[in-house]
């Protein structure tokens, strides 16, 4: 038991013992001893061949060959001298194992005896050891010249993040391995073809060596010298090439399993019984055969018939076996217990939400849901050429707390909006506002709230005759989607996302993102600022003019406010063009120096606690004289910009965004010096 924990001291002394078999004679019973244990080792050595799954598990291979090889040639020497000394007493002066080897396969004859181990080095030279050589050969000769593009395979697969470290480090061995046991089972295979050229010359050499001694020292007739030593001789040939054909077999086993995965038996037999046809037409041409005159019936039909049912069974059987395998599935999945989901998910939250009742549900399947779905990707791709902003994934759920028309817009879980939709019918507007004159459901727009007509489909064409606009639901609510996401742009920037644009940002902006964060800014800080612009829905698509911006105002204060207005100045450009109406001007109505100083007399603090403090009874005052200039430059058809100083812009926008939030309320600061204005009236 010791002993074979010490494997290497027991591996090192059986190379001894072959060693000292070279030099010292061996008796008889230690003889057929070894030789037991070499026909032992080939067939185990077989056997592992035939059922590993891939070559490289048996690496070993070319050091058992050498060693089996050179146990042979041993055991061919020690023989050699017990036959050439005792060869005259009998066919067992060798040992029994010779012996029976010469009478059972020669039957006392050495003729059949020669021709029959003449056959075995013939084929064993011949055929197997020079296919398994040339196979080694080209086998080692391909797997070195894949190295590299393997090697890089490796490399790139772990550079796009395809694979870790560590299976990175384990494919490199793998493929260091496959190089080096092809490499060495090609120098191999030279052992497995020397052993059968010494087995044939050493064969020969004891014949005639056998028959001089025979003849010249122990008095034997020619005849009786022939008779005996060549019998010991082909004998002791076949003991020792039987072995040496199981192992060149499986030699040739191994170096050609390159390209299976598997055992042996089942990579044959699955690949043979893929195509049960080929088998059924092999059994009818075998049962054809059979039927032809002078030809035996009985094994022809057999084989046929054999192969023929077994074409038939196979789709059969493989039916049951996936039957099976379902069943097993299906069990295992029935017998797995229920895992509960982890508390932590209770916290995972939509960013954009949209609940639909299930009268809706077509919206959300089927081409119409597909419509939606392109829709919302659209939506996602304008918002981030337009505004420079990446739309989370909106989540489209059922709800059947709903109403069966209605629908639900959830921004961050917080119901935002909702509105009703017809499926099946058109939604048409008049773009002055005016009612529809067309028969059909009288409501509000969900988006805008102008009076609207669900209409059928097929009074489509009248309404475009008379100018109306005509959408369809799905439309409708990707609009009214779209105008609540503008809304809350400023919540749906998070951190995270900040993040994002600044790690997306071209390769020549890298020094300055470097240089800003976060010696001078936090990006907690540049959120806010980004907030701040997408609040007055300003792109933030142009983060390098951005980020100068900050760069510059970061330099004379820290107030978040004021870096924000700086900011604005250094898009004036981008302003002004969102500005401009059709006619290539910007409208403008100004502030009156009555409320500019107003305004500025209302502001009290220093720095980002300044606030205003307008008397309410004024502020109304300011509200309807905004609303009156608004609404009468809106009936003339012109959406003119508010201008107002600098100091006081923040607070004025404060105050319209809450009754008019889509006027865009700018400073002179942010007018362009190439822009064109035109000035529309005072407030």
């Amino acid at each position: 038991m010791n002993m074979m924990r010490r494997s290497d001291i027991v591996l090192a002394l059986g190379v001894i013992a072959i060693l000292v078999i070279l030099i010292l004679p061996m008796p008889r019973f230690l003889l057929d001893m070894s030789l037991a244990i070499s026909m032992t080792l080939s067939v185990i050595i077989l056997m592992t061949s035939l059922f590993i799954r891939r070559p490289l598990e048996f690496t070993s291979f070319p050091t058992i060959l050498l060693i089996s090889t050179i146990l042979r040639l041993a055991l061919n020497l020690a023989s050699t001298r017990l036959i050439l000394a005792g060869g005259h007493t009998g066919p067992e002066a060798a040992g029994r194992v010779i012996a029976a080897f010469g009478h059972f396969v020669m039957g006392g004859n050495f003729i059949i005896g020669i021709v029959v181990f003449s056959i075995l080095v013939l084929v064993n030279f011949i055929v197997i050891t020079k296919g398994s050589s040339r196979i080694a050969e080209v086998a080692a000769r391909f797997s070195l010249d894949a190295m590299p593009g393997k090697q890089m395979a490796i490399d790139a697969d772990l550079s796009s993040g395809l694979i870790n470290e560590d299976s990175a480090r384990l494919r490199r061995r793998e493929l260091e391995e496959e190089s080096t046991f092809f490499g060495a089972m090609d120098g191999a295979a030279k052992f497995v073809r020397g052993d059968a050229v010494a087995g044939l010359l050493i064969t020969f050499i004891n014949i005639i060596g056998g028959i001089i001694i025979g003849t010249a020292q122990q008095n034997l007739s020619l005849a009786e010298a022939a008779q005996n030593y060549t019998l010991l001789t082909v004998g002791d040939g076949l003991v020792s090439q039987i072995p040496a054909l199981i192992v060149s077999t499986a030699a040739g086993l191994l170096v050609s399993k390159a390209g299976i995965t598997g055992s042996t038996d089942a990579a044959l037999f699955g690949q043979m019984s893929r195509y049960p046809t080929a088998l059924g037409l092999s059994g009818t041409l075998l049962i054809v055969m059979g039927l032809l005159p002078g030809l035996p019936l009985l094994p022809f039909l057999a084989l046929g018939g054999t192969l023929a049912y077994t074409a038939n069974q196979i789709p059969k059987i493989r039916a049951r076996a996936e039957a099976s395998e379902k069943a097993a599935a299906t069990a295992e999945a029935a017998a797995k217990p229920t895992a509960d989901a982890p508390i932590s998910q209770a916290l995972a939250m939509d960013h954009v939400r949209v609940e639909i009742g299930y009268g809706l549900l077509s919206l959300a399947s089927g081409d119409i849901g597909q419509r939606l779905t392109d829709q919302i990707k659209a939506l996602r791709r304008q918002m981030a050429s337009d505004m420079g902003f990446i739309l989370p994934s909106v989540r489209i759920q059922d709800n059947l707390q709903l109403p069966a028309t209605s629908y639900v817009i959830r921004i961050k879980e917080i119901e935002a909006a909702r509105g009703n939709l017809q499926p099946g019918l058109l939604l048409c507007m008049d773009g002055q506002g005016a009612t529809v004159s067309i028969p059909g459901e009288q409501v509000r727009e969900p988006t805008f709230g102008l009076p609207a007509t669900w209409i059928a489909p097929a009074s489509k064409e009248e309404a475009q005759f008379k100018g109306y606009t005509v959408v369809d639901p799905s439309t409708v609510l990707v609009t009214h989607l779209t105008e609540i996401i503008r809304d809350n742009m400023p919540d749906l920037l998070s951190y995270a996302e900040t993040q994002k644009l600044l790690d997306e940002i071209a390769p020549g902006y890298g020094k300055l993102v470097s240089d800003i964060i976060p010696s001078q800014i936090t990006v907690g800080g540049l959120q806010r600022i980004l907030q701040n612009l997408l609040a007055e829905r300003v792109s933030i698509r142009d983060l390098p003019t951005i980020l100068e911006g900050v760069a510059e105002a970061c330099a004379i204060t820290r107030s978040i406010s004021a870096i924000t207005e700086h900011v604005r100045a250094r898009l004036a450009r981008q302003l002004c063009e969102a500005g401009t109406s059709t006619g290539g001007v910007l409208p403008l109505l100004t502030l009156s120096p009555t409320w500019e100083q107003a305004f500025a007399e209302s502001l009290v603090g220093e720095g980002e606690n300044r606030q205003l403090a307008m008397p309410p009874t004024q502020l109304q005052q300011f509200i309807t004289s905004v609303r009156q200039s608004f609404e009468s430059q809106a009936k003339a058809g012109e959406s003119p910009v508010l201008l107002t100083s600098p100091s006081i812009r923040p607070f004025v926008r404060s105050i319209v965004e809450r009754f008019r939030p889509q006027t865009v309320v700018m400073s002179q600061n942010e007018i362009h010096p190439k822009a064109r204005i035109k000035t529309m009236g005072q407030i």
